[in-house]
């Protein structure tokens, strides 16, 4: 089975679909997919996490660093770029197994010879600081070589400047170029080392480029190496020192040892993550895939950062912290690695401050977390957001204000973390303060409707976002009413296992609204219900009023093809065409609230309506399709998902606005359609209920699984489930198929059972 994704020629065209296309990364850092001799016209990108630069009054994005690996080949006095000199041949190539970038690039010299040009390079996951690459040329004639490589400190930025003073210094033999950020006066630094034994090196004046000339001979192979670490003052309190002392460890250790300790480490990652799919390739591979995105942006070494939206890919969407990590990706950390999961889950925790001042800002209490959210956990998110195609003046969008369901979100996360791994420890640690300052901000922004004798939410934005300021949204309602169970769960648990940090935390607060309130609330709130005839469920109050309008007739009235759909004179806003199924998605995440027939309804009548203009929106009907037992209509939504990184094709502006990027939600979004939906793999905290829906064409799934601290594996196939428990596991879960009574595992032992009810 394949495990690299290729590209056999070079296309200009598709210079910024590959640069997402190729990332590297290891949480740390990300290194866009682009070539050695590209800069920042190409979007070339060492995107550090959790830095953050706000230039003068534009957006705060994430910071840049320069790029260390920056290296151009002179062959004759002619410069060899993809750009400058059409290739005879060129392979770029990324194995996903080991996370390593190649590229090979094959040049035709004017007297009729060759010369080739390879590179590879990997973003360690060993050192998360360093950057490690091995370049070689080679020619069928004799020629007259110059290389040009070292730090290129001229960095593509959206929103820039963030770098100044910049300082380019040569501490032994090692380059080292230090800046600081603008905002925060945080220092950046990076230092290259590069180790050739031919030619003669020559050192730019004021610049940190290295020239390397010498004869080359036909038919001899010439090979170099460069070592680059990357600090901040975030990091260390002497990010330069500690730079120089890296790059130097890292070149004494050498390029195979380095190699060697990262293809380790990842293939332990995959050995805790690998989903292996019998019967169909292509599904396999994009899943692989899907993985490896995620992969490569885990935060596996800081509790201070999570995953933006657009992951370690560029400045897109401002770096910034959305809905999507809780939702989309923390199911995979919570199945693979756990550690990870804690992390995503502690940034919230840290930023907890920043939620509760969004609140008072509005003027409510508790905590409202951040739409955008940074370091701080203050909203990144403004208030013109899109521009209007036709006038170019900023239109006032409503994510910011009215996506009050964040904050249920996040309630969401915590407490599937601690339901999945036992791990209470997050509660006492301030989780239990973020539920319960999230239910108190939902019992402020509530309305008690005295007439209907009920609590609703009000003037709210779901994450179908093409309808702003609805009552009632049946998502929103749904996530309140859980933070209000939760907010209570944890009171009791709290009061039963640790009663003098339940004092402690409840004294702050005292002044109330606290447990009481909650409770009330609770008793008479207000969530949308299915229709006793029709089975829907109305997406927001009057939603069923809208006009009707099919998707083809919607696109026929579309007049520039980037036009924001939603806002107040987007197409969408008067009609029942939907950027994604709020109501299906709620199905998905409270599925044993509703029955198969109600799923069924609600699948059928938003799909049609569902212009799926969120790269979120399509495996959620792979999801919900593989509950009611129909996964080969889910199966093209599972594909459009686990595809949009390869293909590229996905939305790339909303109005003027770019949004392009890797999709790691979507990723996620690939992995739960496989995992959670086909295998039908689900854990309620003792039991790990499984009930297969595979595509027709799949003869089996085969994937570990990590829960409270055990790791097994579990292989689907047509006619039976198959258990496989490591010798150190605990014995501690039960495992039910097809909703049949559990059965326990012994250590190291197999547990096989069928499909019907006779146990094989």
């Amino acid at each position: 089975m394949s495990w690299a994704v290729r590209d056999s020629c070079f296309d200009k065209q598709l210079v910024t679909t590959n640069g997402n296309k190729y990332m590297l990364g290891n949480g740390y850092m990300g290194y866009r997919g682009t070539l050695e001799e590209f800069g920042k016209s190409e979007l070339v990108a060492v995107t550090l996490a959790g830095l953050y630069d706000k230039a003068g009054e534009k957006w705060r994005e994430p910071v840049n660093a320069p790029n260390g690996l920056w290296t151009k080949i002179v062959c004759n006095g002619q410069p060899l770029s993809v750009h400058e000199h059409e290739p005879s041949s060129h392979v770029q190539k990324l194995n996903i197994r080991s996370a390593i970038h190649h590229r090979s690039t094959e040049y035709g010299m004017t007297d009729g010879g060759t010369l080739t040009f390879t590179a590879d390079r990997f973003v360690s996951q060993d050192n998360l600081h360093l950057l490690v690459s091995k370049c070689s040329i080679r020619s069928t004639q004799d020629c007259q070589i110059v290389i040009e490589t070292g730090i290129d400190v001229d960095v593509w930025d959206i929103n820039g400047p963030h770098l100044y003073g910049q300082k380019v210094q040569l501490q032994g033999d090692a380059l080292l170029s230090s800046s600081t950020s603008g905002e925060l006066n945080i220092p950046v630094v990076v230092a290259e080392k590069a180790v050739f034994n031919f030619g003669e090196q020559q050192l730019d004046e004021g610049t940190a480029i290295r020239r390397i000339s010498f004869e080359a001979r036909a038919g001899e192979t010439y090979e170099w190496f460069k070592y680059v670490t990357v600090y901040t003052g975030l990091d260390v309190s002497g990010p330069e020192s500690e730079a120089v002392k890296s790059v130097h460890a890292a070149e004494t250790l050498g390029y195979d040892e380095l190699l060697k300790a990262h293809r380790q480490l990842w293939e332990e990652r995959w050995s805790l993550s690998d989903v292996m799919i019998e019967g169909d390739e292509d599904a396999q591979f994009a899943l692989r895939y899907s993985i490896y995105q995620l992969l490569i942006i885990a935060p596996t070494a800081s509790e201070k950062v999570s995953i933006p939206a657009r992951g370690l890919s560029g400045q897109v969407y401002k770096g910034a912290v959305f809905w999507d990590t809780e939702m989309f990706m923390l199911p995979f950390f919570l199945h693979t690695d756990p550690k990870v999961a804690r992390n995503l889950m502690m940034y919230r925790i840290h930023t907890l401050d920043g939620a509760r001042r969004k609140a008072a800002e509005y003027g409510f209490l508790g905590a409202f977390y951040a739409w955008e959210s940074q370091d701080t956990g203050d909203d990144a998110c403004t208030l013109f957001n899109v521009n209007d195609v036709f006038t170019g003046r900023p239109m006032r969008t409503y994510f910011r204000d009215k996506q009050v369901h964040i904050s249920g979100d996040v309630v969401h996360g915590i407490w599937k973390y601690v339901q999945f791994t036992g791990d209470e420890s997050l509660l006492t640690s301030g989780g239990a303060e973020v539920i319960w300052e999230c239910a108190r901000f939902f019992y402020s922004y509530a309305y008690y409707n005295p007439v209907k004798e009920r609590f609703e939410i009000l003037d709210v934005t779901g994450p179908d976002e093409y309808h702003e300021r609805v009552n009632n949204n049946a998502f929103t309602n749904a996530l309140v009413k859980e933070t209000l169970e939760i907010a209570l769960r944890t009171a009791e648990l709290l009061q039963d296992k640790y009663p003098e940090v339940y004092s402690q935390l409840s004294s702050v607060f005292s002044e109330g609204p606290f447990l009481t309130e909650f409770k009330a609330m609770l008793d008479r709130f207000y969530v949308p219900q299915p229709d006793p005839a029709s089975l829907l469920i109305e997406q927001f109050d009057r939603y069923f009023t809208l006009e009707d309008v099919g998707l083809p007739e919607l696109k026929y009235r579309v007049l520039n093809k980037n036009e924001y759909l939603g806002g107040g004179n987007g197409l969408a806003t008067t009609t029942t065409i939907l950027k994604q199924a709020d109501v299906v998605l709620m199905l998905n995440l409270f599925k044993h609230s509703f029955t198969k027939e109600v799923k069924q309804a609600n699948w059928e009548f938003y799909e049609p309506r569902t212009e799926h203009g969120s790269s979120l929106s399509p495996c959620i009907y792979a999801l919900v399709a593989a509950d009611i037992g129909s996964p080969d209509w889910g199966y093209p939504y599972f594909m459009r998902t686990a595809t949009v990184d390869l293909t590229g094709e996905s939305k790339q502006y909303v109005g003027d606005l770019y949004i392009g990027g890797t999709h790691p939600a979507a990723n996620g979004g690939a992995w739960m359609a496989a995992v959670l939906g086909f295998t039908g793999l689900d854990y309620d905290g003792g039991t790990v209920h499984i009930k297969p829906s595979l595509p027709k064409h799949w003869q089996s799934v085969e994937l570990p699984v990590t829960l409270r601290g055990d790791t097994f594996k579990l292989r689907i196939s047509k006619d039976e489930v198959t258990v496989t428990t490591a010798a150190d596991y605990s014995e501690s879960l039960l495992f039910s198929v097809q909703g049949r009574e559990g059965k326990s595992c012994a250590a190291g032992e197999s547990l096989r059972l069928a499909l019907t009810e006779t146990t094989v």
